[in-house]
């Protein structure tokens, strides 16, 4: 073990947040990371890591990415915390997967930047729901079915929720969020139009990428996102542009529902949408998490 109880398998890769690098400690006192998320609890630090879910042609294996190897977990963080098996896999030789698969629900908000809402903050969130079957990972393509017209990319902070929710406080959002990623909130636009509701338009399989990492410790509220196809840029925004913080949208979600451990909340796109088409590759860096990238095919 590390100082203040820290596993010292750990302490080679944790970073205080807003630092690029260096060994920090958690509060003196503490249990150490390996306790810092059980099930039902979550004990927040000064320090971060990224977690990778990943395979390397076998099991799923979960991990803490440290610059270009992955530091093996013994089981899920978010359940089982962050005991490492001392296994170090080289990061290249991995295939990346979504980092979580939401257990009941992916929360999507739609019009929360002042670009994408004509300037105006309604008195709620806009809210609606894709399945947890549209979720896939980094790398994994984007299959867009026939006949649906245009498809649009819609780059955001995604919400990763580590405990049950439900009549969450705006105050208290933070006790039940266990990190953020990124996502693209993929959307058959001529559908949306045609359809009169989004549940179809939005929620086809392959319509809800994630990835790179999980960021345990990440500040929301002020961080550059950007989209770009085949290389060039096509979106770009700041979190500090949302209309609805994230302690509102948490609070509102988790009064419609009950939020589940892995549930995840899209929290809209800054700058509005994009088209792209077969044969592109979507590419959206969030400062802080990384960058998420998705080739298009058509569906089979």
């Amino acid at each position: 073990m590390g100082a203040a109880g820290r596993p010292a398998e750990i302490g080679a890769f944790a970073t205080r947040r807003g630092e690029a690098s260096g060994i920090t400690d958690p509060p003196a006192g503490s249990a150490g990371v390996a306790n810092a998320h059980r099930a039902g609890t979550r004990r927040r630090y000064s320090w971060s890591v990224k977690i990778a879910r990943f395979t390397t042609g076998g099991d799923i294996r979960f991990g803490i990415v440290d610059d270009d190897e992955i530091v093996v977990l013994k089981g899920d963080p978010m359940f089982a915390g962050f005991d490492t098996t001392e296994e170090r896999v080289p990061l290249a030789s991995v295939k990346l997967l979504a980092p979580v698969i939401p257990r009941s629900k992916v929360v999507c908000i739609g019009h929360n930047y002042a670009d994408d809402a004509s300037d105006e903050r309604s008195a709620t969130p806009l809210m609606l729901l894709k399945p947890n079957t549209a979720v896939v990972g980094p790398g994994d393509a984007v299959q867009l079915p026939p006949k649906v017209g245009t498809v649009a990319h819609e780059g955001e902070l995604v919400i990763v929720i580590g405990r049950i929710a439900k009549q969450v406080k705006a105050e208290n959002f933070a006790d039940y969020v266990f990190g953020y990623t990124v996502g693209n909130d993929v959307s058959a636009r001529d559908l949306m139009e045609s359809d009169g509701q989004w549940a179809r338009a939005k929620g086809y399989d392959t319509f809800a990428p994630l990835g790179p990492v999980i960021e345990t410790e990440f500040d929301p509220a002020d961080a550059e996102i950007t989209t770009f196809v085949d290389g060039e840029p096509r979106l770009r925004g700041n979190t500090s542009q949302m209309l609805h913080s994230i302690g509102e949208i948490v609070a509102f979600a988790s009064d419609v529902w009950t939020l589940l451990p892995g549930d995840i909340i899209m929290t809209g796109s800054p700058g509005g949408v994009g088209d792209f088409t077969a044969g592109q590759t979507v590419d959206i860096t969030i400062e802080g998490i990384g960058t998420l990238s998705n080739p298009a095919r058509d569906r089979d």
